[in-house]
């Protein structure tokens, strides 16, 4: 990857959430990167997050392919999946193991994304150190005056549990584009329309995890009802150094990001 300003202060934001979210058991070690191939090309994985393409792209140019193939996890990985879900339901929460989409592959230049996607089981994106590429979109929400939507997530969450985080996000489901994930992750989480939204990055953790960025400003005076999965949500100020104290830095990094 070449890395420019942008994409390093990106890179930075992805470094402390990882750090931040994960175990107290990591420590540091000697980098260390893990070839695989996909789709005969050969690729790096690296052992912190890494922004794999930067927009920004209007949603028109995100373009999904999906793979009529679905993915088959390791025996190791299946009962990983198994014991990651049976874990959440035990602590009362609704997920459901379904389908969900995978990144196989990419491309992007200043024309749009355009991305491989096959189908693969949802729960293996819990699987510790390994998400098997699990693609999930997260689309952070603006006023029309510039303030920024941040909700406290629910204690039954899979991720983030009990914090606070900006906008909307979930799996892609399979036959839909991140783009399109974005904008129904906004209505379901949210219940709102937005006015525009743009593409920002693709992001792939240290977790395997691949995060698809957007950013979706809503129009003059709309209105947001938050879901079950917020327990409560608050409009930020515009100017990132005026958040209050539960805003991390990570999450200021994100949106002064967003905002170059």
């Amino acid at each position: 990857m070449c890395e420019t300003p942008c994409a390093a202060g990106a890179l930075a934001f992805w470094v402390m959430q990882q750090r931040e979210t994960e175990t107290e058991t990591e420590t540091e070690t000697e980098t260390e990167t893990e070839t695989e191939t996909e789709a005969g090309a050969e690729r790096r994985m690296p052992p912190w997050p890494e922004v794999l393409a930067r927009g920004p792209w209007p949603v028109a140019q995100v373009r999904a392919r999906w793979s009529s193939e679905h993915f088959e996890p390791s025996p190791e990985n299946a009962r990983a999946a198994d014991e990651a879900i049976a874990r959440l339901r035990e602590r009362g929460s609704p997920s459901h193991d379904g389908l969900a989409a995978r990144l196989v592959d990419f491309s992007a230049d200043e024309q749009g994304i355009d991305l491989t996607l096959q189908p693969l089981r949802w729960a293996l994106r819990l699987v510790e150190g390994d998400a098997s590429h699990s693609v999930a979109a997260l689309c952070v929400i603006r006023a029309a005056d510039g303030r920024w939507l941040a909700g406290r997530r629910a204690a039954w969450l899979s991720s983030w549990a009990g914090r606070w985080a900006l906008g909307a996000g979930g799996a892609v489901d399979v036959g839909e584009t991140p783009a399109q994930t974005l904008t129904r992750e906004l209505a379901e989480e949210w219940s709102v329309t937005p006015e525009r939204v743009r593409a920002e990055a693709l992001v792939r953790l240290a977790s395997g995890m691949v995060m698809f960025v957007g950013q979706a400003w809503l129009p003059d005076g709309a209105e947001v009802t938050p879901d079950h999965e917020h327990d409560a949500h608050a409009w930020w100020p515009a100017d990132v150094e005026r958040w209050p104290q539960e805003a991390t830095e990570p999450l200021k990094m994100t949106a002064r990001w967003l905002s170059q």
